[in-house]
């Protein structure tokens, strides 16, 4: 029986770590990729190995292109989306979660409702409010569109985690002489600060990654996002300069890597924080 037991973990542990190598193939070969001299991007057979690293495509692309720029366009783009939205996706909740008054289930469900809606349909309407407003072609645009997919599921997300904050916390700190606001802040938020923090992480990612309202919503170099300029940029008259485009693939990833690895126990504790439900 031991035997046996020991034969289905190996076999398992082999299973498990293949598809781990499956999924990352791609990443691996991103890296690689970025790394090979010019002369081995389309030697056949193709190596995983390179024969030599050069670091000669990331220099090219910090010096030569527009990246700079549209890697500070998307993260104050993700940035001020993911602060609108956490700002006002925390006060929501809490007043979905701790207030009592009519159409609170009803405007909760249709809050749902508009983020299961497809975010192309939005994409005319948005263009057109925002050329009315004197926004288009403008950052802020962009902010305001993202805010309005984002912001549905991450209200949902909060509410989740603000009704695992039990009350008695809040009644207490109120008894206590606190104000509503200062139970919030003193009380509600540090308790609920991992979920709050998965929650920002979701609308960053989302926001950094989005790419189809970039490319509607915004036609000046100046201001282009990661996603569209960096296609712009490296594909133009169906020629990709794959060194180039892979060099940029990994600078794109690392603020997310980064992010990720500073905050995985906030993450932890917030994705299990979200299944409580008080």
């Amino acid at each position: 029986m031991r035997a046996s037991r020991q034969q289905k973990s190996i076999l398992v542990n082999l299973v498990t770590w293949a598809l781990v190598l499956v999924i990352s193939f791609p990443l691996i070969w991103m890296v690689v990729t970025s790394l090979r001299p010019q002369t081995e991007l389309f030697q056949i057979p193709p190596t995983i190995i390179p024969r030599s690293v050069t670091f000669e495509h990331y220099a090219k692309l910090l010096e030569e292109t527009p990246f700079l720029r549209y890697f500070m366009n998307s993260m104050v783009l993700a940035t001020a989306t993911t602060v609108v939205v956490i700002a006002i996706g925390t006060l929501g909740a809490y007043s979905l979660v701790r207030f009592s008054y009519r159409g609170r289930e009803t405007l909760a469900a249709m809050v749902l409702f508009t983020y299961l809606l497809p975010s192309v349909v939005l994409i005319i309407p948005l263009y057109l409010m925002m050329v009315k407003l004197g926004l288009a072609n403008t950052l802020t645009s962009l902010v305001i569109a993202y805010t309005t997919f984002a912001l549905p599921y991450a209200l949902w997300l909060l509410r989740s985690f603000m009704a695992g904050v039990p009350e008695d916390l809040e009644s207490a700190a109120l008894v206590d002489g606190a104000s509503r606001m200062g139970a919030f802040f003193d009380v509600i938020l540090p308790q609920a600060l991992p979920g709050i923090i998965s929650t920002a992480l979701f609308t960053f990612i989302l926001s950094w990654n989005e790419y189809l309202y970039a490319l509607v919503m915004v036609n000046s170099d100046e201001v282009r996002p990661l996603t569209t300029g960096v296609m712009n940029m490296l594909i133009t008259s169906f020629n990709i300069e794959w060194s180039l485009l892979m060099a940029a693939s990994v600078m794109m990833s690392i603020p997310l890597i980064i992010i990720f690895a500073f905050l995985q126990s906030y993450l932890t504790r917030g994705f299990g924080a979200g299944g409580v439900k008080g």
